[in-house]
């Protein structure tokens, strides 16, 4: 998820530990990074506080998701940038949150006028420590529920 390991190398791996041919397991692979759903109210959310905000998606993913799952969705439409750890070489947690700082300069933002929703304990204390806000999101207090918040 650093960009070491692009999903094709992967999925070539697990083909030989699993015994499965690789083309299957690849075709399966992407269908499946195409068939991700967000929920539409959700995306339109989130697009609707790009009125007031700079709205960014910062994803601990792999190559993958940059490939099949944000045209697949169109995410572009909804977030003014969207950031992947594929591309980035970091998780979000890396080095205290270096990320988040990252974008912070590059947009001339304090990261305490910043807000994160995540549905990491670590990403939440990584932010939460660097002084942002931050909101957990768990089954009780999902997406939409913080979206309703701070909207």
């Amino acid at each position: 998820m650093r960009g070491k390991y692009s999903a094709e190398q992967i999925n070539k791996l697990l083909s030989a530990q699993l015994n499965i041919p690789y083309s299957t397991l690849w075709d399966t692979f992407v269908q499946d990074c195409k068939t991700v759903k967000i929920q539409k109210g959700v995306l339109e959310s989130i697009n609707l506080l790009r009125s007031k905000y700079f709205v960014i998606m910062t994803t601990d993913n792999m190559d993958n998701f940059s490939r099949f799952t944000k045209p697949e969705l169109s995410l572009e439409k909804y977030f003014d940038v969207i950031s992947n750890s594929f591309e980035e070489r970091m998780l979000k947690k890396d080095n205290s949150g270096e990320l988040f700082l990252k974008y912070t300069r590059l947009y001339n933002a304090t990261i305490q006028n910043c807000v994160c929703l995540d549905d990491s304990q670590n990403v939440y204390e990584v932010f939460s420590k660097l002084g942002g806000i931050a909101y957990l999101v768990t089954p009780e207090k999902n997406i939409s529920y913080w979206l309703t918040k701070i909207a």
